[in-house]
């Protein structure tokens, strides 16, 4: 098989040239799109749309696939002076690569 592509990961619209990487926000998912999203929602589409395709069984069936999205287990914190609940989710990221260093860069996946 071969390596996922832009739009499987990223939607239909998705675009990129030596400079710009361009992802439409009603591509993302569960992103209600403004002009004032926050970085933090936008990454959280962004995961969000990536897990749909980088998942654990794509990974496995094919072996240019690098990447992988799974989701962890919630839980429940207290935060702030006045300890107000907050609920955590995980996602977790497992990226794949042949052994040959140690350091994480991009461009080996």
């Amino acid at each position: 098989m071969a390596e996922p592509t832009l739009v499987q990961i990223f939607g239909a619209s998705a675009t990129q040239d030596s400079t710009t990487l361009t992802i439409t926000k009603s591509s993302l998912t569960g992103l209600t799109a403004s002009g004032s999203n926050s970085a933090e929602s936008l990454l959280v589409a962004i995961l969000l749309k990536a897990q749909a395709y980088l998942t654990q069984t794509n990974f496995d069936a094919n072996t240019d696939q690098s990447i992988y999205i799974s989701s962890g287990f919630s839980s429940f914190t207290t935060r702030g002076t006045n300890n107000d609940p907050y609920r955590v989710d995980q996602l977790t990221i497992n990226l794949a690569k042949p052994d040959t260093g140690s350091t994480l860069d991009p461009d080996d996946y």
